[in-house]
């Protein structure tokens, strides 16, 4: 979620964005092949899932949620609809307590609605 962050405000690749992101937080062994799927994926496929997160995110417009929210979102979206090994509830689980860590206990519950319906109306 922290490269992706980085990612929004600094338009690196996500292949320059890594060493920065080991410099400032370490390597954590086992995660990082984790992470990078993520950010690739994300960024890949950044046009749809910000499509389906319109979509879905009620009164919402994507440039009024704060960077957070959006980039927890976005990560949890490619797992919903492009990491068949994650079951949904995993994804949303592990956005929501994202959500709490790094923004509001608010945005855990937007978080929650916003993934609960995509879930359930966009299509693995």
């Amino acid at each position: 979620m922290q490269i992706l962050y980085q990612l929004d405000f600094t338009k690196q690749s996500p292949t320059d964005a890594f060493p920065l992101s080991h410099t400032h937080f370490g390597s954590q062994e086992g995660l990082d092949d984790f992470a990078a799927l993520l950010v690739r994926g994300v960024e890949q496929h950044r046009v749809e899932i910000d499509r389906v997160l319109g979509k879905h995110s009620e009164h919402w417009a994507l440039d009024r949620m704060s960077r957070v929210d959006h980039n927890i979102l976005r990560m949890a979206v490619f797992e919903l609809l492009w990491c068949q090994d994650i079951p949904p509830k995993v994804s949303i689980n592990e956005a929501i307590e994202l959500g709490k860590k790094f923004s509001t206990e608010k945005s855990a519950m937007f978080i929650n609605g916003v993934l609960d319906k995509i879930s359930h109306f966009e299509q693995r």
